[in-house]
């Protein structure tokens, strides 16, 4: 369903980027575009297809939009890592305690693992 919605939120994009781009400019930048010599949009009819079309592709937009919005909103994602901390499967994990004045977050509970414990090798002389 989301996959079909963002096909057509895109080819309305495309569209309304089309129908703005076609319509004569009605200010005067720089003297481009709204000149008196004839050409496609020279007729007053060809004008207001253009200004309605542009309307309804934006109302289009807005609820392509909205319909994007709610379906994100709706839809289940999965928890951050940061949210759990990890749980001791053994008996062998010391229960994380905060002593160096550490908030004891998800940080300070991944160091605490990564330290060695149990017997280690004496270093080499």
């Amino acid at each position: 369903m989301e996959t079909v919605v963002i096909v057509i939120h895109l080819m309305v994009v495309l569209a309304l980027v089309l129908v703005v781009l076609l319509q004569r400019s009605e200010g005067g930048a720089l003297g481009i575009g709204g000149g008196g010599g004839g050409g496609l949009m020279s007729s007053r009819g060809t004008a207001n297809i253009l200004t309605r079309a542009t309307a309804l592709l934006a109302v289009a937009f807005f609820i392509t939009s909205l319909a994007l919005s709610l379906i994100a909103k709706n839809q289940e994602r999965p928890g951050s890592i940061l949210d759990a901390v990890p749980a001791a499967t053994d008996g062998a994990s010391a229960p994380v305690t905060s002593t160096e004045g550490g908030s004891g977050g998800i940080l300070d509970s991944l160091q605490q693992q990564s330290e060695p414990s149990g017997p280690q090798v004496p270093a080499a002389q």
